[in-house]
């Protein structure tokens, strides 16, 4: 009897515990990023479309700006803390992040038929040497931003070539309509060094020769950044450049204090918006310009994908998520932030009629669209040119000195890989 009494106790028990667990929700903790791109409120719109689907599953949304992104993910992964399970990563990452162990690779969680589907440019930044580490998600690139009352007020064409920029510039600034005619993100970190990378790919140059030796200090290289100096120097960039990151260009822009900016495409529609801007109706975006002896366009691949944490418990769960956030559905949903990763969604009549002006200029302007160095040093590369570069723009040192540490920091970097 005492042994019987102890069955039943134990299956008692037992359909307890597995009541609970039936019942029990899956928790997820998702790392994203609070600026450019999808907004806050539209990431938190998505997200609970997809709990509502999925009653099952709970997603702790945490947001960081881009300059902490790297660091957090860094920190939590290295210690397996444990403390996120999906997480946003630059395109630039998946190097870094792969070699470390840090993120899983889902590479045979992506169907063939989705795949196709998926502009190859926009599928490099999840990719690391040909395996997937992630799903692309914010699917964006730079745009050229101009305001066309401003232009037809001195008579010009949309600028081409970057020197017609700095020619129409001058002639704004001659007849009083813009103090500073151009705004760009030259902020301390990865914006300098993606603004001197898209100059640089403009023109024509390279970062790194065929043997991997960096020549940034050299022709096309010198070139670049010698034409950001200048024109900052002669009144042509707004000084402000200096310390800005893509939400101040778009408040400067906005404001009506610039007629050329550069930006993520999400500036577009909220440039346009009478509730965020001053410019509202004056605002049109174009390729970004190139020059005579280089390329007619260079574009920075800004994509960004979602990967699961290599310590997240429930990786098909993860995986559900981001397939959801991912999917054409919700991005074409919310396709005035960001334009779709689906090469199908292009000449898709609902897309097209959602975004006329975009999405023509987008199909143009991914011709030209260049990856910065995939290494898994890239994140130290970063820092050492953005602090160079820096020093050039604030006339701390000159663009030769400035390059030549760079190339010198960069070898040493090298020599330790």
């Amino acid at each position: 009897m005492k042994h019987k009494g102890i069955f039943f106790i134990t299956l008692i028990l037992l359909v307890f515990l597995c009541s609970i667990m039936v019942g029990a929700k899956v928790t997820l903790s998702a790392l994203f990023m609070k600026q450019a791109g999808y907004q806050e409120s539209e990431m938190i719109e998505m997200t609970e479309e997809f709990m509502k689907r999925n009653p099952d599953i709970e997603i702790n949304l945490n947001f960081v700006s881009y300059e902490e992104l790297h660091d957090k993910i860094a920190v939590a992964a290295a210690s397996e803390s444990g403390a996120y399970d999906v997480i946003i990563t630059d395109c630039v990452w998946p190097a870094e992040f792969a070699e470390a162990g840090w993120i899983l690779d889902v590479t045979d969680r992506l169907s063939d038929e989705d795949r196709a589907d998926i502009f190859p440019t926009v599928l490099s930044s999840v990719t690391y040497k040909g395996k997937l580490y992630g799903m692309p998600w914010l699917n964006d690139w730079e745009y050229f931003f101009y305001n066309k009352k401003m232009l037809n007020e001195v008579g010009a064409a949309v600028p081409t070539m970057w020197p017609e920029v700095v020619e129409t510039s001058q002639k704004m600034k001659n007849n009083g309509i813009v103090e500073y005619p151009v705004i760009e993100f030259w902020g301390q970190g990865e914006s300098v060094a993606i603004k001197y990378l898209t100059y640089l790919h403009a023109m024509g140059g390279n970062v790194f020769d065929e043997s991997s030796m960096p020549i940034m200090n050299q022709g096309k290289g010198l070139e670049a950044l010698e034409y950001m100096v200048d024109n900052l120097n002669a009144g042509i960039y707004n000084p402000a450049s200096i310390e800005s990151f893509a939400e101040e260009v778009r408040r400067v822009y906005s404001a009506g204090q610039a007629a050329f900016a550069t930006n993520w495409i999400y500036m577009y529609s909220l440039s346009n918006d009478p509730q965020e801007s001053q410019i509202a109706g004056d605002s049109e975006i174009g390729l970004i310009p190139g020059f005579p002896d280089g390329n007619k366009s260079a574009s920075c691949n800004g994509g960004m994908g979602l990967s699961i944490v290599n310590t997240c418990p429930n990786p098909d769960e993860a995986w559900n998520y981001i397939t959801f956030m991912c999917s054409r559905e919700i991005q074409k949903k919310y396709s005035a932030s960001a334009l779709p990763i689906w090469i199908s969604l292009y000449d898709d009549p609902e897309l097209i009629a959602l975004q006329p002006k975009t999405v023509p200029v987008a199909k143009e302007q991914i011709q030209y669209v260049y990856d910065r160095p995939q290494i898994p040093w890239y994140s130290q590369f970063s820092q050492l040119l953005a602090e160079e570069l820096q020093a050039a723009i604030t006339g701390v040192k000159t663009p030769q000195q400035a390059l030549d540490d760079a190339v010198a920091r960069t070898q040493e970097i090298q020599e330790r890989y």
